[in-house]
């Protein structure tokens, strides 16, 4: 192959490569940040997405695994042993409605809220973990909000 048919083939599939993939880079960040949180949250018995269910839960309590899903992009799969596991914890308890049995609610225990007070610290020993400017943190979460809310569908974006 000549060298201006190896430039013509390099130009034609450049758009392939990692570097230039939003969804490689989405995935790698999401992937070391998740992992650099591990030490900062295994004092307290949770991961991530553990964390992700408490701070939903400090937001807003007594709410149905459904409506928790739909905040945390989770389905009910995945969701209800993440659920399990917080709950053997003590960190909140799963209650079915006594109106509709198919609804089940969430709620956070004495110790889940008072694990609020602790995680306090935690944000900050994530971003000082990772060396981030606070500018280019905000900067940077403004833009990811402005992407997530292109995941959601019409009716329920407000």
């Amino acid at each position: 192959m000549n060298h201006t048919k190896q430039e013509d083939r390099d130009k034609k599939y450049e758009i392939l490569r990692l570097e230039n993939q939003l969804c490689f880079s989405l995935y790698v960040c999401s992937k070391e940040i998740i992992r650099k949180y591990k030490p900062i949250l295994d004092p307290y018995g949770l991961t991530y997405t553990g964390y992700i269910i408490m701070m939903a839960l400090w937001e807003e309590d007594e709410v149905t695994i459904k409506n928790l899903g739909k905040k945390l992009f989770l389905d009910s799969g995945t969701l209800t042993p993440l659920l399990k596991k917080l709950e053997a914890q003590g960190y909140i308890t799963r209650n079915r409605s006594e109106k509709d049995e198919r609804n089940v609610y969430i709620n956070l225990t004495k110790k889940g809220r008072d694990l609020q007070d602790d995680a306090l610290k935690i944000p900050e020993e994530l971003v000082c973990s990772l060396g981030l400017d606070i500018k280019d943190g905000m900067r940077l979460l403004d833009e990811l909000h402005h992407m997530m809310k292109k995941f959601i569908p019409p009716a329920d974006n407000d």
